[in-house]
């Protein structure tokens, strides 16, 4: 600084190397004694230039791995950059994100404004944010709390920093679920069901992070869930139904940012978790909406007075985001189905479709989507479930279900024998008679992903009983599939290690 004001700094060009990783942020490696020459050291936020191009990215350096005026750095630049080997970049040093100010003001207990919060997504959709920084901001966030006004300041500035879904047509739904529950695809359901009811849908949902499978790894074995933001518009307003991939759309940077360090840290803010939800639901242009919120042992929320608390934050901050919403709490305690893992999961979504089989899935896909057509007046209130249950026996929803898999790219005419379900299987069997008192949710997932899932889609784990069931010796409590001998062999080790069913003792009829 001089006179009070900032000395500019000077430009540099570097010729570039690009190194094979691709690591999700911006990082930039020069010869550690020419950056020292230079007054540029580790964790320096800098500006790369290349033409028309700019990309902010943190500076690293080493002895040995790159020579004087070169920079390697990561494909994630180069593709921002749109530069190859060889290429000059310009690299100059550029200011203290303001950001940071906020997130002391933050770690401080103080209340952020609507200009300070949106700054901050800003700033880190720009990459001028170190994952440091980025982790004091969630733990400040954690600690402190988020109040109502900074979480609609965060959903909007979420919104506002991404690409937006405008369709132009309406009534626009969606739904959530905040997650935990083993096999719990409601949404293959639903999209198709609201669909046949004249609902436009344009579900984008995530992949797996701890859990056997997400909707999106599940839908993949139908058809493709990674859909530019046009095909994707595309397909739903030919079918007013899609389940895509959220994170191929770019709805809200920033949220894949702060779930990435939220996820290393184990922490998950409550105002962090409702924008990143609501924002990406304001970004697809969603009217009405209906979350689903389990609660019970080993779900996310334990017991339903916290999921009413949570219930009654989505509805504050959908309030003044403009979504009409409704939350149902929901028997969190144990999976849905029986079928856990990509391909199980959609052999239970076919039978349900179908009216085969699956009808605890089918039971609560047909509340939750009656629940929003009694929100649009499309069903009489308490009717709902009833008229979305017609539209499944009918046909029309998994006639709807084939036209959006076909859209997408799929094969509509699928059928059950066409699902992978890997060929190496084991039955974790009863070493006594007793009664199903716990199926755990995080113990299924764990050994579920052990065997494979989601990457490997016919691996996972097949349920032979649920809670409240009666079993004697011997009797078979679920199965194991995996697509790999070996990677058999750990799950039925992690079996061991962590049994995911629990069992009391029967005494006369009763439990002891």
């Amino acid at each position: 600084m001089k006179n009070g004001k900032e000395i500019p700094h000077r430009i540099h060009k570097f010729r570039v190397r690009i190194l094979d990783i691709e690591a999700g942020k911006n990082i930039a490696i020069l010869n550690e004694e020419e950056a020292t020459y230079n007054d540029i050291y580790i964790s320096d936020r800098v500006s790369m230039k290349h033409k028309e191009k700019e990309a902010i990215a943190i500076i690293d350096t080493s002895k040995t791995m790159v020579d004087k005026g070169e920079v390697a750095i990561y494909k994630d630049i180069a593709k921002q950059l749109k530069v190859k080997d060889g290429d000059l970049v310009e690299i100059q040093h550029i200011p203290v994100p303001k950001s940071l100010e906020y997130i002391k003001r933050k770690m401080d207990r103080e209340v952020l404004s609507e200009n300070e919060i949106y700054t901050i997504v800003k700033e880190t959709v720009e990459n001028r944010l170190n994952e440091g920084e980025l982790a004091s901001f969630i733990a400040a966030a954690y600690i402190n709390g988020f109040g109502i006004g900074e979480t609609v300041a965060l959903a909007k500035s979420m919104v506002s920093t991404g690409v937006t879904l405008d369709l132009n047509v309406h009534p626009i739904a969606d739904k959530h679920c905040i997650g935990g529950v083993a096999g719990n695809r409601t949404t293959m359901l639903i999209v198709p069901i609201l669909a046949a009811a004249g609902v436009y849908i344009p579900k984008t949902s995530s992949r797996a992070i701890s859990s056997a499978s997400g909707t999106a790894d599940t839908f993949e074995v139908f058809a493709p869930i990674v859909l530019p933001i046009d095909e994707l518009r595309q397909v739903v307003l030919k079918t007013k139904g899609c389940i895509a991939w959220g994170g191929a759309i770019n709805l809200a940077p920033v949220d894949d940012k702060l779930i990435r360090i939220r996820n290393s840290l184990h922490l998950d803010p409550k105002g962090l978790l409702l924008a990143s939800i609501l924002g990406k639901k304001k970004a697809v242009g969603a009217e009405y909406l209906i979350v689903d919120i389990p609660v019970g042992r080993g779900a996310k929320v334990e017991n339903e007075a916290e999921g009413k608390l949570l219930a009654n934050d989505f509805l504050q901050v959908s309030e003044q985001l403009g979504i009409k919403t409704r939350c149902l709490i929901t028997d969190g305690s144990d999976p849905i189905g029986s079928g856990i893992g990509p391909g199980l999961e959609c052999l239970e979504v076919l039978k349900a479709l179908k009216m085969k089989d699956g009808e605890e899935l089918r039971e609560k896909s047909c509340l939750m989507a009656g629940s929003i057509l009694e929100m649009l007046g499309k069903a009489p209130t308490g009717k709902g479930a009833e008229y979305a249950f017609n539209i499944v026996k009918s046909g029309k929803a998994y006639e709807k279900f084939k036209e959006i898999i076909e859209a997408q790219g799929g094969n509509p005419n699928i059928k059950e024998d066409d699902i992978p379900i890997g060929k190496y299987r084991y039955e974790v069997k009863a070493e006594k008679s007793g009664r199903v008192s716990h199926v755990d949710n995080r113990y299924i997932n764990k050994i579920a992903r052990v065997a494979g899932a989601p990457k490997d889609k016919g691996a996972g784990i097949v349920l032979h009983c649920e809670m409240g069931d009666k079993v004697n010796t011997g009797d078979t409590l679920f199965e194991i599939v995996s697509e790999s001998e070996a990677k058999l062999s750990f799950a039925i080790e992690m079996a061991k290690a962590i049994p995911p069913i629990e069992l009391q003792k029967l005494i006369i009829g009763k439990v002891e």
